[in-house]
């Protein structure tokens, strides 16, 4: 049995705090490993970097949809140039976001469309942003059915958009708006999700869970989220742990 967590959404290249201060509570909440997202082409080195200098620390390789329009086939190449090293696990964050500016949505459609194939040719998961873009996001990624597989950073689905999620194969994340107490949704979706399809992050710095709601996030407090679900679903919470640990290691190959 598993009796570590994995944090699969952190941007660690964001924290605050000294980075051996993230580790030194990551080993003191027993969170062994760690996944760095990306979102814009000038902080992939840094990302590299610590995923390189440090154990159980991984990476992606991603533009954010917000950051669409600077998504060009130079970028396109690097990304596949550096998926070459084996600390790089998945192409993300990428997807939809429609609660800032849907201004240009189109592009963000193409650019979408571009990394999953990019992902089908490098042999790599996608970890997916959907902010307000639900039926179009599940649209594409049922039209072009990645194929080594699909994780929802980040759910803010309802329980019945999620359940057509997990028909389809894909995974579902959840992280601190779980702990926060009027988001009645999240906790449904925790109580429902089927476990096998249930993986835990903290989307740090944001998102802070309960008791630390409002201040700086930090991937040690993905405990507080596994406690809550745990909660939630009325199962010990050695169980979860060794599920979503388990789930995680298979979905991203580490």
């Amino acid at each position: 049995m598993k009796d570590y967590l994995i944090d699969t959404h952190a941007h660690i290249d964001m924290l605050e705090e000294p980075i051996e201060e993230t580790f030194g509570k990551m080993q003191e909440f027993n969170v062994k490993k760690a996944l760095i997202p990306s979102v814009e082409i000038g902080t992939i080195d840094k990302i590299l970097d610590i995923a390189n200098k440090y154990e159980n620390i991984y990476a992606m390789l991603g533009i954010f949809p917000s950051e669409a329009k600077t998504y060009t086939p130079d970028i396109e190449q690097k990304f596949i140039d550096l998926a070459q090293n084996p600390k790089i696990k998945a192409i993300g964050e990428i997807g939809l976001d429609y609660y800032w500016d849907k201004s240009f949505a189109d592009i963000q459609k193409e650019v979408f469309i571009k990394q999953i194939k990019l992902a089908d040719k490098l042999e790599l998961p996608v970890v997916v942003h959907d902010r307000d873009a639900h039926k179009d996001v599940f649209d594409i990624l049922a039209s072009l059915n990645p194929k080594n597989g699909v994780l929802f950073h980040c759910f803010s689905g309802s329980v019945e958009f999620m359940k057509e999620c997990v028909k389809k194969g894909w995974y579902i994340a959840l992280g601190g708006v779980v702990t926060f107490k009027n988001a009645v949704k999240m906790k449904d979706v925790a109580k429902e999700v089927p476990l096998e399809k249930l993986v835990l992050e903290t989307d740090a710095p944001y998102l802070t869970p309960v008791p630390y709601r409002g201040k700086h996030n930090t991937p040690a407090y993905v405990k507080y989220v596994a406690e809550e679900i745990a909660r939630l679903r009325e199962m010990p919470l050695d169980e979860l742990i060794d599920v979503t640990t388990n789930n995680a290691e298979r979905f991203f190959g580490i």
